[in-house]
């Protein structure tokens, strides 16, 4: 415990520093399962949600034998969509075709990684470990999760990746960091989504595998969306990984 101060005002200097060069702290909704939660999951909606869109999800999760849980849910900024013909909207970054993999906002992307590392500094700063912090997000907030969790400079909890996709593979290689190889990775898609196929989310899958990620795939008959049976595996995951 004599430790204890210390650790916490170090995390507060580097909650300091990134705020300096990160856009503001985003707005979120917050739930905890018990009073003083020794775990945080952070997260992320989809293109056109805002953080309430998970937040029902909570409830149906089977959390028996995981510790306290924050779950924080975050609102994107709002921008000009593209694809949507530049209507405004909560977006983590802009969509600028229908291949999503041909021409990417890196721009974007990079800005909302800062934004998402500056809620795990957060964290961190209330006495969260960074190994006991999860990201999870859907669609966007997938690519977000994976964006952010394999690059970050220190051991996060896991990367819970629901019905999106890796982007800016060609960077991964060179800018992932050592220490989130072995993070788990749970990755889950519909075979039936009209909105980010299944084959690019396999595609994002096998080249996680190829750069030495492990990664648990599952797969429903289901379009973009959640169904019962994958909030039922990610329950499981969530009891393995925090049990």
């Amino acid at each position: 415990m004599q430790g204890l101060p210390s650790q916490i005002s170090h995390s507060q200097q580097d909650l300091n520093d990134l705020m300096s060069t990160a856009p503001t702290l985003l707005d979120a909704i917050q739930l905890e399962t018990r009073p003083d939660p020794t775990v945080a999951v952070i997260w992320l909606h989809g293109l056109g949600a805002d953080g309430s869109d998970f937040v029902p999800i909570v409830r149906e999760l089977d959390l028996r034998g995981c510790p306290g849980i924050r779950f924080v849910f975050p609102h994107a900024p709002t921008m000009p969509v593209t694809i949507n013909n530049g209507y405004v909207m909560r977006a983590w970054y802009d969509i600028l075709g229908s291949q999503i993999d041909r021409k990417e906002d890196e721009s974007g992307l990079r800005a909302s990684q800062r934004a998402v590392e500056l809620l795990i500094e957060r964290e961190k700063s209330r006495g969260i470990a960074s190994n006991r912090i999860i990201l999870a997000g859907f669609s966007q907030g997938c690519a977000m999760t994976l964006q952010t969790g394999l690059r970050h400079p220190e051991k996060l909890g896991g990367l819970l990746c629901l019905s999106g996709y890796l982007p800016l593979f060609a960077t991964i290689a060179a800018e992932s960091h050592p220490v989130n190889q072995e993070t788990p990775i749970f990755m889950a898609h519909g075979r039936m989504d009209p909105v980010i196929p299944i084959d690019r989310a396999e595609k994002s899958r096998d080249a996680l595998r190829s750069l030495g990620y492990t990664v648990e795939w599952h797969d429903y008959a289901m379009p973009h969306s959640v169904c019962a049976e994958e909030v039922e595996d990610i329950s499981l995951w969530f009891q393995q990984v925090l049990g």
